[in-house]
């Protein structure tokens, strides 16, 4: 099975930048949607971001369209969040996960089968 893995995650300011990477440990991510998933303290689980397997496909929530962009590297077998204009509430730690792209359902976390352990990213202001 594949094992996602995140990295990337710290602490940046107010306006900053921040780049996570998810590389799948295991099986190839290369027939994976991937999507990025986040948590803050007290909150449930929110969609972040999602890309189908050949990387055509990109779906955003509203809360981070035009800050926000997720790209893959299927040669490396790794997906990418370039996260810009970040703020206080993109504090969160976030979750990369993988299911086998069937073209619906980006940013539903229940259709998505393997997770990795997360990785935080804190905005200070």
């Amino acid at each position: 099975q594949v094992q996602p893995v995140e990295s990337g995650g710290g602490l940046v300011q107010a306006g900053g930048s921040l780049r996570l990477s998810c590389a799948a440990s295991g099986r190839t991510f290369a027939s994976y949607a991937v999507g990025w998933f986040r948590q803050a303290p007290g909150k449930e689980r929110e969609f972040v971001t999602a890309i189908g397997w050949s990387g055509i496909t990109t779906v955003y929530a509203n809360a981070v369209k035009g800050r926000f962009t997720i790209s893959r590297d299927n040669a490396k077998d790794t997906v990418y969040l370039q996260m810009n204009g970040l703020n206080s509430e993109d504090t969160a730690v976030y979750y990369c996960a993988a299911k086998r792209d069937d073209y619906s359902d980006y940013d539903r976390a229940e259709r998505y089968d393997y997770w990795g352990q997360g990785t935080q990213v804190t905005v200070s202001t």
